[in-house]
């Protein structure tokens, strides 16, 4: 579900990132209040889970992969406009340090998987779970349909913005200048492995992160809903660093378990780089995932431009001085965590030091 470079049309990217920026404004400006040292962790701890989860991949019929956000947990815990820079954060660093989704296209992934996503779950979860206790099982199963619901909606959307492509953009010839394959193949190849084995790989991890958090601790679930009123319980007051210390070790352990995201053979589908139009055995494997519709035999010219736009450091999470990649993942998944980590601490201090000055010279 991340949409390379080159993939989109330079307006459909600006229209995508416009759409997106007053949801990044707001959420922001309903976090910062909150943005103090207890909450910082918990922000942090979430964005590098969902950065973590989504190395994981799982392979999908048609021979591509696909996998899990993260963004029906996120949004349980932290609610919709928390999750919102959450899942955003993670996917910018996922994209200018592995090359994991693009530079023009980050407005849209956010706009598919972190705003679209948040705002879809945490809907799906207010209508099943109602006002049952933290503690019911039917929160589980919110928090598992939430997580369902908001992957397949953020892969339809993904699908439409590729699908549009074919039919707006094209050169003097009527070939395809960006994403290569219309409508009718692009949502069927993207909603078949979401609805299936990515779509249950979302729903068991939101669902188990509820469950997990009910027997350990159950404060962190009583979030504020997206108008601000209080639910269960205070998660600045429970969210600090001693709170979520077994949330950090747990996900340490998952970061050392990210080389199985590397068994899943194949890339996800509408994700595959410019020079794999050229190549004959990455065109059969296009073919097979695209209804056995084949690809333009030459790369469309947009995309091979804009894919170009720009090159991350540690691409596809092999940094090119580390020869194991088993080694190179996990270090990947440490690093990105590092840098997630790292930006909330400069947000929380910044934030800090600025109420503090604001605070010292008002009369």
């Amino acid at each position: 579900m991340h949409i390379p470079d080159g993939y989109l049309s330079p307006s459909t990217c600006a229209l995508l990132y416009g759409t997106a920026i007053p949801f990044w404004y707001t959420a922001f400006a309903r976090v910062k209040r909150l943005m103090n040292t207890r909450l910082v962790p918990l922000l942090a701890v979430a964005s590098a889970f969902c950065f973590v989860i989504m190395m994981f991949n799982v392979p999908l019929p048609g021979g591509t992969t696909g996998h899990a956000v993260g963004v029906g947990a996120a949004t349980v815990v932290l609610g919709p406009w928390a999750s919102m820079l959450s899942v955003s954060i993670a996917l910018l660093i996922q994209a200018v340090f592995f090359g994991d989704g693009g530079i023009t296209t980050f407005g849209a992934n956010s706009f598919n998987m972190a705003i679209v996503g948040s705002l879809v779950a945490h809907f799906t979860y207010r209508a099943v779970a109602g006002r049952t206790a933290v503690t019911s099982s039917r929160r589980v199963i919110a928090a598992a349909l939430a997580g369902y619901t908001a992957i397949n909606v953020a892969a339809l959307l993904t699908a439409f913005e590729l699908g549009i492509q074919p039919l707006f953009f094209k050169d003097a010839s009527g070939a395809p200048l960006y994403a290569p394959y219309a409508l009718h193949i692009a949502i069927p190849a993207m909603m078949l492995g979401h609805l299936t084995f990515a779509g249950l790989a979302e729903l068991f991890v939101a669902g188990g992160v509820v469950a997990y958090l009910q027997r350990t601790n159950p404060a962190l679930l009583g979030q504020r809903s997206a108008a601000g009123a209080k639910e269960d319980a205070s998660p600045a007051a429970a969210s600090g660093w001693k709170t979520t210390r077994p949330l950090w070790i747990r996900l340490a352990l998952l970061m050392l378990l990210t080389p199985l995201g590397i068994l899943a053979a194949g890339t996800a589908w509408g994700e595959w780089e410019a020079k794999d139009f050229s190549d004959a055995q990455m065109r059969r494997q296009i073919t097979a995932a695209s209804g056995q519709v084949a690809p333009p035999s030459e790369q469309p010219r947009g995309l091979a431009r804009l894919s170009s736009l720009w090159s991350a450091p540690f691409p596809k999470y092999a940094p090119p001085f580390v020869h194991h990649p088993a080694f190179g993942y996990v270090m990947s998944a440490m690093f990105g965590c590092g840098l997630i980590l790292g930006f909330f601490l400069f947000m929380g201090w910044m934030i800090g030091k600025r109420g503090s000055v604001d605070s010292g010279t008002s009369p």
